[in-house]
């Protein structure tokens, strides 16, 4: 049995802890420290799928410019008069895309001619689970005839597992694709 000084003192022990416990759950120096722990991964996440969102509209944005800027070379007959092939066309192609692309694996090109416009008619550049169909050709055109230029690229996605729906093809990529459409000018064929 205990005494009553004994357990007096145990009572004191008691009631001391539990002001203890009382301070401890109403103190809020760390709180801050707490929440930030809490929001930082969503924060993170967030600012990555943002980053990543503006980085592939830049690209898309980019492999349009060098979509018009290389169009205008089978538009004025200059690929045609010099008898360039695909991988020439391309080379060409490359040389607006170099901070941003690697062209030798990823850049795609198609480029089609048609006698009219309300005769064009392109395949899709994917299939169903998302790869490349690679059925592209290039044929230039002659004076007056309608051609459209092509320009498919395979843009990695870092972000694909926050699931913010970029990924639009097979690996974990988005396919970018900039089209031009034009009537090939009446130049000199040599």
């Amino acid at each position: 049995m205990f005494t009553l000084k004994q357990l007096k003192s145990r009572c004191r022990r008691s009631l001391t802890g539990l002001v203890r416990t009382r301070r401890f759950w109403r103190n809020e120096s760390g709180a801050s420290a707490v929440e930030f722990g809490m929001v930082l991964l969503p924060f993170l996440a967030v600012l990555m799928a943002i980053i990543e969102s503006a980085i592939t509209l830049f690209a898309g944005q980019v492999l349009q410019t060098a979509t018009t800027s290389s169009a205008r070379l089978i538009l004025t007959g200059q690929v045609q008069n010099a008898g360039w092939t695909a991988a020439q066309f391309q080379s060409s192609v490359c040389a607006n895309l170099t901070v941003m692309f690697n062209c030798t694996n990823n850049l795609h090109i198609d480029v089609r001619a048609f006698s009219s416009f309300s005769s064009v008619s392109l395949p899709s550049v994917t299939n169903a689970n998302g790869t490349l169909t690679n059925n592209y050709v290039f044929q230039p055109g002659n004076p007056g005839d309608v051609v459209v230029v092509r320009l498919i690229y395979q843009w990695p996605i870092y972000a694909s597992s926050l699931g913010i729906g970029l990924v639009t093809s097979a690996g974990n990529t988005n396919t970018l694709t900039a089209t031009a459409a034009f009537r090939n000018e009446p130049y000199a064929a040599n």
